[in-house]
Order: C-alpha cells, then sequence, then structure tokens
C-alpha cells in the first residue's frame, strides 16, 4: 500500500514524505521483506492458542537458531517464527535470505532521524496517552473486553489495552492505569529511539535537539531545494 502511495505522489509531480514510529516498517517498505507465503490459518490459530512458553519449548526443536536469537517472552516473534517453520517447512531465517518489493533502488532517498530531548519526548508520551483518554480509549478497551477475544491476538497487547483492563476488572484506580499507560508508551518510545539511533545507516544524518537552530538549513535542504530566511 506504501509503495502504491509513494508511486501515485510521484505520477503527481510530488514528494512523498516516509515517516516513522515503527522503524522496521520503514525498513520493509526500503528494502523489500521475505516471501513467505500465507500462514495456513489452522496453524495459525493453534499457535496463538498456546502458551508462549509451550511455543518456545517448540521452536527450540524446531528452529533453535530462532529460538537462541529470541526472548522467551517475546510472544510475537516466537509465535511469528514457529508458525512460519510449522506451515512452510522452512525456517523464517532461511526466508528471510530472500527479499523483494523494496524501493530502495528506484528512488531519491533523503533520510532525515530525529532524537530530540529524552525528557521533551516522555513529556509527548505523557500528554498523548492523557489525550487518548479523553478521547474514548477507556470505551474502546470495554468494547474489546466484552468481544472475549483471545489475549495473545495483537490488538490485546497495544499500549493502554492492559493498562486499562485492569481498571475495568476492578484491579486498579483509573489513575494508576493512566500512570501505567503512560509508562509502557514512555518505554516503547525508548525502544523506537534506540532503533533509530542505531540501526539505520551511519551515514543517515541526526538530529539530537529539538530546536537545533545552527542546522535548520541543513535539515529543511534534506527534504527540498534550499530556502532564503
Amino acid at each position: 500500500m506504501a509503495r502504491h502511495e509513494v508511486a501515485e505522489a510521484h505520477s503527481r509531480g510530488r514528494t512523498p514524505v516516509l515517516v516513522g514510529g515503527t522503524g522496521l516498517y520503514l525498513r520493509t517498505l526500503l528494502d523489500g521483506i521475505a516471501p513467505v507465503p500465507a500462514i495456513d490459518p489452522g496453524v495459525r490459530a493453534r499457535v496463538r492458542e498456546a502458551d508462549v512458553a509451550d511455543n518456545y519449548l517448540k521452536l527450540k526443536t524446531l528452529d533453535p537458531e530462532a529460538a537462541t536469537r529470541l526472548k522467551p517472552a517475546d510472544t510475537t516473534r516466537v509465535n511469528r517464527a514457529l508458525e512460519v517453520i510449522l506451515s512452510t517447512g522452512r525456517t523464517i531465517g532461511e526466508w528471510q535470505q530472500e527479499r523483494e518489493g523494496g524501493i530502495a533502488a528506484s528512488v531519491e532517498l533523503r533520510p532525515l532521524i530525529l532524537l530530540p530531548p529524552r525528557k521533551w519526548l516522555y513529556a509527548r508520551c505523557d500528554e498523548r496517552f492523557a489525550r487518548m483518554i479523553d478521547e474514548g480509549a477507556v470505551s474502546e478497551v470495554e468494547a474489546l473486553l466484552s468481544r472475549k477475544l483471545n489475549p495473545n491476538l495483537p490488538v490485546m497487547r497495544a499500549i493502554g489495552v492492559r493498562e486499562l483492563s485492569e481498571y475495568l476488572l476492578g484491579r486498579a484506580t483509573l489513575d494508576e492505569a493512566i500512570a501505567a499507560g503512560q509508562q509502557a508508551t514512555r518505554r516503547y518510545a525508548k525502544r523506537q529511539y534506540t532503533w533509530f539511533a542505531h540501526q539505520p545507516p551511519a551515514a543517515w544524518p541526526r538530529f539530537k535537539e529539538a530546536l537545533d537552530v545552527d542546522r535548520l538549513d541543513e535539515a529543511l535542504d534534506l527534504i527540498g531545494p534550499s530556502r532564503s530566511p
């Protein structure tokens, strides 16, 4: 879908701006993705309904390389690696040796990484979660709980769902749930910050201040022609 939007923007003579967030999505768009076939629905259901500890033990037998690389409690990645080997007969590492669909070779990329001061970033995280509460997050989580979904589904592990569920189930006050949700948001932002600081190529320019006036023109020039004052 992103590749289509990029092509559409180019066809209109516009410059598409790719924004993260989630660095792995950007990397996939640029470098391509492993061509793993669709997972058998029965396999996926069995894996996601099982306890992650049991899945990890199976993964150690079927794909020891992946098991060594992953943390035993990393539900998403453990389940993914297990369902791939069970459904396709090949390990996820073998599939990842192949990449297809990336656009990096066909575009002029002008990367720009923003690494604002942590204190400023964490304050924004807290404000964002508070705004989510004001805009109906509690009602959203209540609706999810009423559907009695499998707790291993990605939506049930989204930031804020577990914390607000504790409030709705009477195991925490709303203030405690908000504080826990804000902390979970800050932890996620910290992981994103670390990923963008170290994972992209070293040649990608990093801007570490919220208002780095001396480098403002340099940053703006990366996304368009030079600007007069």
